[in-house]
């Protein structure tokens, strides 16, 4: 009988605790925003190379553009350098700087925004049989300007964003003029004072072909699902992106060398 006491006893809280937290649950939500998510599509294009100047050093240099509407409007343009050191054949590491234009996210608003950064980056690439795969951790440290009313205020805000991607390109054919298949994914996260709501920044999945055109030109086409949290907390973008990057990998070598890394990312 105790036992039987002891269960419906349970039952009971169980129940009232059920109840209490339904009926604060609009209480709750009320002091909540709901979140709201921008869909839009973009495109996005960019000049990707990695030059090798001995066995060990080498140059990196990129430009991005991305556009709103698809092709429209401006999102950003972005500039990229840095000095690439080769450890091994399959592991490079990276030490550069970028500058980023980022067009007015308001609308009617004219005034754009300047980004610094100084980027660190390691590169690890590997085949799996005939697949190609690349590990990407970059780290970046980041200087927005800051806009108020359409003004920039002399200010700007501080960040460190950690980026992880992995890229897999998969062979159809051993064919060379026929595309391979890639898929990649990179998570991003921030941290820093300026940033309350949004540790987590976006992530980017991407399906699509890649295409050699010469031992030094390839270029890869596909979609691009972007997922991004704004400062705000409550609000994301969802770009839906066609992606055109372009690669030119010279080998400024006397003798260069016959190995063929698993490829490259922006």
């Amino acid at each position: 009988m105790a036992a039987l006491h002891r269960t419906r006893s349970f039952h009971r809280n169980l129940v009232g605790g059920g109840l209490l937290l339904c009926s604060l649950a609009p209480v709750i939500a009320h002091g909540q925003t709901a979140k709201e998510i921008n869909e839009q599509v973009q495109f996005w294009v960019s000049l990707n190379t990695t030059s090798r100047l001995s066995d060990r050093w080498g140059a990196v240099g990129d430009l991005h553009i991305r556009r709103n509407d698809f092709v429209e409007d401006p999102s950003f343009y972005l500039l990229r350098v840095g000095a690439h050191h080769w450890i091994s054949d399959t592991f490079a590491v990276t030490l550069g700087y970028a500058h980023n234009w980022v067009a007015p996210v308001q609308e009617g608003w004219r005034t754009w925004t300047q980004e610094n950064r100084i980027y660190q980056q390691a590169q690890y690439s590997t085949r799996l049989g005939r697949v190609g795969v690349l590990h990407r951790l970059r780290n970046e440290q980041r200087w927005q300007q800051q806009v108020e009313n359409d003004i920039l205020t002399g200010e700007s805000k501080f960040s460190d964003r950690v980026r992880y991607l992995i890229s897999v390109t998969i062979p159809v054919s051993e064919n060379q003029s026929v595309p391979s298949l890639i898929v990649s994914n990179e998570i991003l996260v921030q941290f820093g004072s300026a940033l309350v709501e949004n540790t987590f920044d976006q992530n980017r999945l991407f399906g699509g072909i890649k295409k050699s055109l010469s031992p030094s030109w390839s270029f890869d086409l596909g979609y691009m699902l972007v997922y991004q949290q704004k400062a705000s907390g409550y609000q994301y973008d969802l770009n839906h992106t066609l992606r055109w990057f372009f690669y030119w990998t010279p080998d400024f070598r006397k003798t260069p060398s016959a190995h063929d890394p698993a490829g490259s990312e922006e």
